[in-house]
C-alpha cells in the first residue's frame, strides 16, 4: 500500500489530528488548547514512541526505523520528536516550505512515502490544515531547517490505516509569488497589473470573448514541469470577461491553494499542464471549457472566465 498526499495529507486525516490534540475534554466542539505560540494548531509533543525511531543517514539515503516492541499504534494522541534544531524563523500554517520526508509503517517499517523524485530529494509542501495536516502538525512551531518525527496511531488516519512515523525536515521557505522572468503581452488579451505584494488587477479588453481557450504567459519560469494530474500550488485571481468582476481569488483569502490539475474546469487544466513552476499564466475560458450553462456563486451561466495564475510549485502523482 502506498499512501499517497492526496490521501494521507487529506481533510479527513486534519481533522483527526487536529481536534483529538487540541480539543478538551473530547468534545470535537471544544476550544482548543493554549499553545506555546497562538499560530500552531496542535504542537505535538515528544514521547517515548517518537524518542524511540531512529533516523540515519541523510538525501536518498535517508532511514527512519520504528524499533521493534514500539507500540505507535496505542498512542491516543500524535507525539512529536524534534531530532535537528534549525535556526530559521518559526514555520507556521499557511507558509509554503520545501520538505523532505519520509513516511513509514510503525509495524514493519516499509516506506509507504517518500519525497525522492527523480533527481530531487524535496517536495514544495503548502501547510494548509484542510489538506496537508501531515506537514502541518510535523513542522508548525519549530524554526525553518528543522528534522522531526512524529508518531501517529492508525486510529487517527482512519478506519483500517496503519499506524505511521514521519519524518520531515522543512529545508527553506518558497516564493509566494511567481519568480520568473516577465513576457511581453499579448495582444488582446487582458491587461495585468501587479500590486506590491503580487497580487493582480485585471483589465478587461472592450472586445468580444474568444470562442476557444486562450493562454499567454506573462512570467516564464525555470522550475519543474506541471504534468497531467499534478498537486499544484498557486496563486490565482478570477475575474469574469462580461463586467470584470472578481469571483475567486487565493489573494483574497491570503494564502496560496493547492489541488490536482485534473480536478479543476478544462480550460485552467489547460493552463497548467506543461508550465514551468514559477511561471505566471494569463488564460481565458470560454463557457465550453469552463461552466458552461451551469452557473456557479458569482459566476453567472455562459461566463467566459479569466484567471491569472502565479505557479509557485508541483507535486507528481506518479511513485518515485
Amino acid at each position: 500500500m502506498r499512501i499517497r498526499l492526496a490521501a494521507a495529507l487529506s481533510a479527513v486525516a486534519a481533522t483527526a489530528l487536529l481536534l483529538s490534540g487540541c480539543a478538551g475534554a473530547g468534545s470535537p466542539d471544544a476550544s482548543p488548547s493554549p499553545s506555546a505560540s497562538s499560530s500552531c494548531l496542535l504542537n505535538a509533543k515528544p514521547g517515548k514512541a517518537s524518542d524511540a525511531v531512529k533516523v540515519a543517514g541523510s538525501g536518498k539515503d535517508l532511514a527512519v526505523t520504528v524499533p521493534a516492541g514500539t507500540d505507535v499504534d496505542a498512542l491516543t494522541n500524535a507525539e512529536r520528536t524534534v531530532v535537528t534544531k534549525g535556526d530559521g524563523k518559526e514555520v507556521v500554517p499557511g507558509d509554503l516550505v520545501a520538505v523532505t520526508y519520509r513516511i513509514v509503517n510503525a509495524t514493519d517499517n516499509s516506506v509507504l512515502d517518500t519525497s525522492a523524485h527523480g533527481t530531487d530529494d524535496q517536495v514544495p509542501a503548502l501547510l494548509d490544515p484542510s489538506a496537508q495536516s501531515l506537514f502541518v502538525v510535523a513542522l508548525e512551531c519549530q524554526p525553518l531547517g528543522s528534522s522531526v518525527v512524529l508518531a501517529v496511531p492508525g486510529k487517527m488516519m482512519g478506519s483500517g490505516q496503519p499506524p505511521i512515523v514521519v519524518y520531515a525536515q522543512s529545508v527553506k521557505k518558497l516564493p509566494t509569488v511567481a519568480t520568473g522572468k516577465e513576457v511581453a503581452p499579448v495582444e488582446g488579451m487582458p491587461a495585468v497589473k501587479l500590486a506590491k505584494d503580487g497580487a493582480p488587477t485585471i483589465t478587461i479588453p472592450k472586445a468580444d470573448p474568444p470562442t476557444e481557450t486562450k493562454i499567454a504567459n506573462l512570467k516564464q519560469g525555470d522550475g519543474a514541469t506541471v504534468g497531467s494530474g499534478d498537486y499544484v500550488i498557486v496563486q490565482y485571481r478570477g475575474v469574469t470577461w462580461a463586467d470584470g468582476k472578481e469571483f475567486d481569488s487565493s489573494w483574497k483569502r491570503g494564502a496560496p491553494a493547492q489541488f490536482q490539475t485534473t480536478g479543476v474546469v478544462t480550460g485552467f487544466k489547460k493552463a497548467l499542464e506543461g508550465q514551468k513552476v514559477g511561471s505566471q499564466v494569463l488564460v481565458v475560458i470560454p463557457p465550453a471549457d469552463g461552466y458552461g450553462s451551469q452557473a456557479q456563486s458569482g459566476i453567472p451561466a455562459n461566463s467566459t472566465l479569466v484567471f491569472v495564475i502565479d505557479i509557485l510549485g508541483t507535486v507528481p502523482t506518479s511513485a518515485p
